[in-house]
C-alpha cells in the first residue's frame, strides 16, 4: 500500500499518513515504532516535549530500514526558545535521531512569555546547516504567521495544528494554502471523541470501515497530514489501511458541518507553558 507524498515548499517531500509518539512513555516507545515500521509507516512524529526522541532513534537505527527512506519530525520544546538553546536543541534532536531531523519544528508560540522571532532565525540556521532538512511551526496561528512573514526570512514548510471533524480549523489551513505552508493535523480523531458520533458512525457503516479510518480519510482526503497515535499492533495497522476507499463528497461536507470549534488541548493564543 503506497501512502502519498505532499511536497512542501522547500521542495522536500513527507508522507501523507504517518505515526505519532505522542503519549506513548519512552519504554513503550522503540516497541511500538518498530510496529509502525514493520506495517509500513515511513513517517514518524515525535517532540523534545515527549521525551521519546532517544527511543525513536533507536528503533529507526534497529530497523533495518535505511535512515533516508524515513521522514522523522521532531519539536522544540518550550523551554529553549531562546535562540543558542534553540540552535543546542535542535543539533540534540538531530543526533539522537540519525543525524539530523527531516523537520523541526516550533512546539507552541508560547508569544506571552518570549518572542518566537528569534527563534525562528536559529531554525532558518539550523536549516541552512542541514541539521534540520525543512522547518516549520506547531500551534501558530494566522498573526503568529504574519509576524515571520514580515521579519523573517524562510516560510514555513508545514503549521502543525489541532484539527478533527469538531475543529476543522478551515481558515487556517485556507491561510496556509496561500502561503504554501502544509496543515498537519494533531488529535485528528479530538481524543477519540468523534469516534461515537452519530455521522461518523454513520458513514462507516456504509462504507465497511471503523469510525477511525473514515475520520483519517476525511483528513486525508483533505490534503491534511496526519499521525494517528496507538500502542496496539492492530489499531496501528487499522490506521494505516484507509488508502482502499474514498468517501464521496457528501460524505466530506456531512463530516466537516460536524465542526464546532471544539478544542481537546490549549488555545496557541493563551497557552504560555514553559517547564521550570
Amino acid at each position: 500500500m503506497t501512502v502519498p507524498n505532499i511536497t512542501l515548499n522547500d521542495g522536500k517531500t513527507i508522507p501523507q499518513l504517518g505515526f505519532g509518539v505522542f503519549q506513548i512513555e519512552p519504554e513503550n516507545t522503540k516497541e511500538a515504532t518498530l510496529t509502525a515500521l514493520e506495517v509500513g509507516y515511513r513517517h514518524i512524529d515525535t517532540a523534545e516535549m515527549y521525551g521519546n526522541e532517544k527511543e525513536v532513534g533507536e528503533a529507526i537505527a534497529e530497523s533495518g530500514i535505511p535512515r533516508e527512506e524515513i521522514f522523522v519530525t521532531s519539536k522544540l520544546n518550550n523551554g529553549f526558545h531562546e535562540p543558542d538553546a534553540a540552535l543546542e536543541n535542535g543539533k540534540k534532536s538531530a543526533d539522537l535521531l540519525g543525524g539530523y531531523t527531516d523537520l523541526f519544528l516550533i512546539h507552541w508560540p508560547i508569544a506571552t512569555v518570549i518572542d518566537f522571532v528569534p527563534t525562528w532565525k536559529s531554525m532558518e540556521e539550523l536549516y541552512r546547516g542541514g541539521i534540520a532538512r525543512s522547518i516549520g511551526v506547531s500551534n501558530f496561528q494566522a498573526h503568529h504567521l504574519n509576524r515571520l512573514a514580515a521579519e523573517t526570512t524562510i516560510t514555513p514548510a508545514v503549521n502543525q495544528i489541532e484539527v478533527h471533524p469538531y475543529l476543522t480549523q478551515d481558515e487556517l489551513r485556507a491561510y496556509g494554502r496561500e502561503h504554501g505552508i502544509a496543515t498537519e493535523a494533531w488529535s485528528p480523531i479530538a481524543q477519540g471523541l468523534v469516534l461515537d458520533d452519530e455521522t461518523i458512525t454513520r458513514i462507516a457503516g456504509a462504507v465497511g470501515k471503523s469510525p477511525a479510518q473514515v475520520v483519517l480519510r476525511w483528513h486525508i482526503q483533505r490534503g491534511d497530514i496526519v499521525f494517528p497515535k496507538s500502542v496496539t499492533k492492530a489499531r496501528v495497522q487499522e490506521n494505516f489501511d484507509i488508502f482502499d476507499f474514498e468517501l464521496s463528497d457528501g460524505d466530506m461536507t456531512d463530516i466537516s458541518s460536524l465542526d464546532k470549534s471544539h478544542r481537546t488541548g490549549p488555545d496557541p493564543d493563551t497557552f504560555d507553558y514553559v517547564p521550570a
